[in-house]
């Protein structure tokens, strides 16, 4: 019943600004922007359907190479397809829930000399049920989170982000309802488990890691932290039924929730050395409610907590 309630609360709080409608008024504020992106190359993670395959559409479809990278080969063939074939549109099958399949792939752009000018770490999940990966993670926080450190950092480390480069981690408003905590975010058994309240922690856990990779990297690359709004994906139509049903008609279409990301992707704002999160364009506060700042868990602790549990599965 509780939960219920906070859940009634916090829709009634966000649903102007998350839906259609804090687009449309948002939209009205937009200039136009120099949108083609030829040279560049895009990698997008979660490439295969919602946000991710719409970012992938529209980079390429004004000029870049994108990676397009994600587990299932038919949707990624699709994607393809949907483009008119070509070569700059190249499916790459990862499994994000594996750490090792992460680290294979980061090898395998560096065997090809790639040069990535956008990372947007897109790939994301919410489960209802606790499963474990075969390396010991809570399958959702390996693929919401640990792959995305990997995957970003192994890019730094390898050397394959352009001059300018810039990395887009692509949040949610869910990260608004709760504060960050280590162990609750990593649960390692179904007691500790709660799908909803993981899966906000991952999204709040990606504003600190922008945080830490810009306070490490001084701008190259450039990292910035993003949010869609309420998008009607696969993932919202299999995760939360209920939402959908009352709000789909208020709810943003995939090419909505993705501008945000080409328009930081080729922009490039300043970075804010107070932080915020970015939505239709807008760099927005990171908190909403007092209780999501209690906590003692600051960038640099997330940082080292995060790569622990990568050296944990032998990187």
């Amino acid at each position: 019943m509780l939960r219920a309630f906070a859940s009634l609360f916090f829709y009634g709080r966000f649903f102007v600004p998350f839906s259609r409608i804090g687009l449309a008024r948002r939209q009205r504020g937009w200039q136009a922007y120099p949108e083609r992106l030829d040279g560049q190359t895009w990698l997008v993670t979660g490439a295969s359907g919602g946000i991710g395959a719409a970012i992938a559409r529209m980079a390429h479809a004004r000029g870049a190479r994108v990676l397009a990278a994600a587990r299932s080969a038919e949707k990624l063939a699709e994607l393809v397809r949907a483009a008119g074939g070509g070569d700059r549109m190249l499916p790459m099958r990862v499994d994000f829930s594996s750490i090792a399949d992460t680290r294979r792939f980061v090898a395998e752009l560096a065997g090809r000399g790639e040069r990535i000018d956008v990372l947007v770490n897109n790939v994301g999940l919410l489960l209802d049920r606790f499963q474990l990966t075969a390396e010991g993670f809570e399958t959702s926080f390996g693929t919401n989170l640990l792959s995305h450190f990997v995957l970003g950092e192994g890019l730094r480390e390898e050397n394959l982000y352009a001059e300018g480069a810039v990395v887009i981690n692509m949040s949610s408003g869910g990260m608004y309802g709760t504060p960050l905590r280590l162990a609750e975010m990593a649960a390692r058994s179904a007691r500790e488990y709660d799908g909803m309240a993981a899966y906000a922690m991952h999204k709040r856990a990606q504003v600190e890691l922008t945080r830490a990779w810009n306070q490490r990297w001084q701008g190259q690359p450039r990292v910035y932290v993003m949010h869609p709004g309420w998008v009607d994906t696969a993932g919202v139509q299999t995760a939360l039924p209920g939402f959908r049903a009352v709000l789909r008609r208020h709810l943003r279409t995939p090419e909505e929730g993705a501008d945000t990301a080409l328009w930081l992707g080729t922009t490039r704002p300043p970075l804010a050395p107070e932080g915020g999160i970015w939505l239709d364009r807008v760099l927005d506060p990171e908190h909403a409610f007092a209780l999501t700042r209690k906590t003692a868990i600051d960038a640099a602790q997330l940082h080292g907590f995060l790569a622990a549990q990568a050296r944990a599965t032998g990187g």
